[in-house]
């Protein structure tokens, strides 16, 4: 679903127009969202021109006054690292899209890319031009055909318009763009894994520095960006910075897509304000499925630490889930009802990092695969008590230990779940079995390794 005004009143007193933020996301639900004469009719490629007046250095302090942070997870200052790029170095610049999309509950660059590719394609060509970059690269995630599809076309049309090929609305601006689909593996969500599967090689991160601004894709300088942050671009410069800042908190401004899923009413994508909280997004949304309450949720996919319903009214921006002991992430809000195990759930999500490690280091590539045998024995009630001190010891021996975030991903979910459910875990070893109904959950799935006993 859109941000449409069929969302009903919030609780509060506040409309839903009032909360939300329609900006990337406005004309979703409209005939051919996708196309060029669509984007063009909602001021598309305006930004562009507005950027190509002004000189690359003024672009690049524009975007960092804007305070845009890269909406990929880590939140760094978008205008920042296109600073970092060094000029004057006789090498060609790169700008590399992140669209690998991958993380567990991250569900808000494919329907972007989707419904509204174009605003990803001016957000390009402006960085482009700040940067000072003649070859822009998108990797896409291969498995999205469709997208995959409408986003050729949207290229396409881009070329025949004039808006990337050669001397771009006459500004002297030459660009190609060209769109690589990956093959499906999650480390290369990974910036430096991407950048070597672009290359040609197998997709590992890389050890840094030298960082990508210094040695990127080709040994040359290169900015590696998230679809929405690049996306986010246009509408800067299009409607200012001030407007842009007039949103959002002083260290966190601006507009964002929030993906609200699980077991929620209405789930779907959720474009507001960052700042906004749960508990404002599941009023909007109708709440929890009727009859269930919420459990636990995680506030910026699997790779961040979990909250519970104590946290439905943090602020949902870098610094209001920093300081309650979680990450922002992806903003992927995955919600779960009391029907849930939480060992079964984290046991699917450790699974997952296990098999998509990519191996390179010892930390990620041996803990994980010892996290997975412990949660399933403790899952099935195989389990000991001082498995859970192996648990934590293991995820501590990965947490800033990897190549990559993968192995700090893969121990979030560990250390939260330990220190919010723990008793869960305990019931699992001292029940020998999991003490939910397997028939009335809605995690359940066939696992070889789960007894047949359940108890109550």
């Amino acid at each position: 679903m859109t941000l449409a005004a069929e969302l009903s009143g919030n609780g509060n007193g506040s409309s839903p127009e009032k909360l939300l933020a329609p900006v990337l996301s406005a004309f979703w639900d409209q005939p051919d969202s996708w196309t060029l004469e669509t984007y063009r009719r909602h001021d598309g490629y305006e930004g562009l021109r507005k950027a190509l007046a002004m000189s690359p250095d003024d672009l690049i302090a524009y975007v960092k006054d804007s305070g845009l942070r890269g909406r990929g997870g880590a939140g760094f200052p978008t205008g920042m690292k296109w600073q970092f790029i060094p000029q004057g170095d006789g090498k060609p610049h790169y700008l590399v899209v992140n669209a690998d999309e991958s993380e567990p509950g991250t569900c808000k660059d494919i329907p972007l890319l989707f419904a509204n590719p174009h605003s990803l394609i001016e957000g390009i060509v402006i960085a482009c031009y700040a940067i000072r970059s003649s070859h822009a690269f998108i990797y896409l995630r291969g498995e999205v055909v469709p997208v995959l599809r409408r986003l050729h076309e949207a290229v396409r049309e881009a070329y025949a318009a004039g808006y990337l090929g050669k001397d771009i609305l006459g500004s002297g601006l030459d660009l190609e763009l060209t769109v690589h689909a990956g093959a499906g593996a999650y480390i290369c969500g990974e910036e430096t894994a991407l950048l070597d599967s672009l290359e040609g090689r197998r997709g590992q991160p890389r050890l840094r520095p030298p960082f990508p601004a210094v040695a990127g894709l080709y040994a040359c300088p290169t900015v590696v960006n998230n679809v929405e942050s690049i996306a986010s671009v246009p509408a800067i410069l299009t409607r200012g910075k001030d407007w842009f800042k007039s949103m959002g908190s002083e260290k966190s401004p601006g507009f964002t897509l929030y993906s609200l899923s699980g077991h929620v009413a209405s789930p779907g994508q959720f474009e507001a304000p960052l700042g906004i909280t749960l508990r404002q997004l599941l009023d909007m949304s109708g709440g929890m499925r009727p009859g269930h309450r919420l459990k636990f949720w995680t506030p910026g996919g699997s790779s961040t630490p979990m909250f519970t319903d104590e946290h439905l009214d943090v602020p949902l921006d870098y610094e209001g889930v920093g300081a309650a002991g979680s990450m922002l992430g992806t903003k992927a809000l995955q919600c779960f009802d009391e029907t849930t195990c939480v060992v079964r759930a984290v046991t699917r999500w450790t699974e997952f990092y296990a098999h998509e490690s990519c191996g390179k280091c010892t930390p990620c590539r041996e803990g994980t695969y010892w996290l997975v045998q412990l949660l399933r024995d403790i899952e099935a009630g195989k389990g000991a008590m001082d498995d859970l001190d192996k648990l934590s010891d293991i995820a501590d021996n990965i947490n800033g230990k990897s190549f990559c975030a993968l192995g700090d991903g893969a121990a979030a979910p560990i250390f939260s779940s330990l220190k919010y459910f723990r008793a869960e875990y305990e019931q699992h070893i001292t029940g020998r079995g999991c003490p939910f109904d397997p028939a009335k959950s809605t995690l359940w799935a066939d696992n070889p390794h789960r007894t047949t006993e359940v108890n109550a």
